[in-house]
């Protein structure tokens, strides 16, 4: 008999497909002391990279600088059938590089407010991305989970 974590864990097209869905990601990082910064951020995909975007002196930024452990997690549903999500795990790698940042901000600004129009998107990113710094998370452990798979069988 399969063991129950084998029935749930997502496939690697329904764990994307999934992130892809959706709009925010917690984002866990390391305090200094040793405590778990967590907060909440918007988010946009590159293939298999997860691009975030966050001023430069926030603490999330401080402590990647000191240790780029980070974890994300993505969840949904309100139901233990429809539980759905994903923690993965990676080294964050920090962009500082203002035409760089300018380029990641676009996008998660783009994905998150698709009713501006290119050139506010544009403007705005330009004028905030000297002050911002972009995180780039390419996961190295994924634990997946989608509750759906149990046909309401626990």
């Amino acid at each position: 008999m399969p063991k129950r974590r084998d029935l749930i864990r997502m496939d690697e097209e329904a764990l994307w497909e999934f992130i892809g869905s959706q709009k925010t990601v917690q984002v866990g990082t390391l305090n200094p002391d040793g405590s778990i910064h967590l907060v909440p951020l918007w988010f946009a995909l590159d293939g298999r990279c997860i691009i975030l975007e966050t001023f430069s002196k926030s603490q999330k930024v401080k402590n990647l600088e000191r240790n780029p452990n980070i974890t994300l997690l993505f969840e949904d549903g309100t139901e233990y059938t429809q539980l759905r999500g994903a923690s993965l795990s990676a080294q964050a790698e920090l962009v500082q590089d203002v035409e760089a940042v300018h380029r990641y901000h676009c996008s998660v600004i783009g994905r998150n407010q698709p009713e501006l129009s290119k050139e506010v998107i544009e403007q705005v990113s330009k004028s905030m991305a000297p002050k911002k710094t972009a995180i780039l998370v390419r996961p190295d452990k994924v634990m997946s989970w989608d509750h759906s798979k149990l046909d309401g069988i626990y």
